[in-house]
């Protein structure tokens, strides 16, 4: 289960708190849950949500970049973050096949993501171009409508 969260909700600094004992109320098992953090919101201020994070981790829950690209990304922080995964922006993604900068930019990200240790998944994935395309470059992972076919999230590794 992935939830969305605001950096002003890890601002507060017991966040991690609130999740850990949500965890013990429910049984939850960590490994089952991941927070996305969208990208333009924590390179908004990087340095008060490290520790916050850092935190969210140890307690075994994954963590996401959400709409990786759009923001104003500063690598040294990136490489900080304690994340597993990172979710490259449709807007890149709509661009496969009728944009080669676009798929430059996702190849990119792919391989940066990849020699940094993180999982990718690409959203927004409607065309079977698209999705041979990710394919192709070595997607972990895809988001999306496919024709008729829902996509959620299906692992093509």
């Amino acid at each position: 289960m992935a939830i969305n969260v605001s950096v002003r909700q890890l601002g507060d600094g017991r966040f991690h708190q609130k999740l850990e004992r949500v965890l013990s109320e429910t049984g939850l098992d960590p490994c089952n849950l991941e927070i996305e953090l969208t990208e333009s919101k924590v390179m908004d201020n990087p340095k008060a949500v490290v520790a916050e994070l850092d935190m969210i981790r140890q307690l075994g829950i994954d963590l996401a970049v959400d709409d990786f690209g759009t923001g104003h990304s500063s690598l040294s922080y990136l490489q900080r973050l304690p994340i597993k995964t990172l979710k490259i922006d449709q807007s890149f993604v709509a661009g496969i096949g009728t944009n080669r900068d676009s798929e430059e930019i996702v190849k990119t990200i792919i391989a940066m993501g990849h020699n940094l240790g993180l999982q990718l998944i690409a959203e927004g994935v409607e065309t079977a171009q698209q999705a041979a395309y990710l394919l192709k470059q070595k997607c972990d992972l895809m988001q999306g409508y496919l024709g008729l076919t829902q996509i959620t999230t299906i692992d093509f590794v």
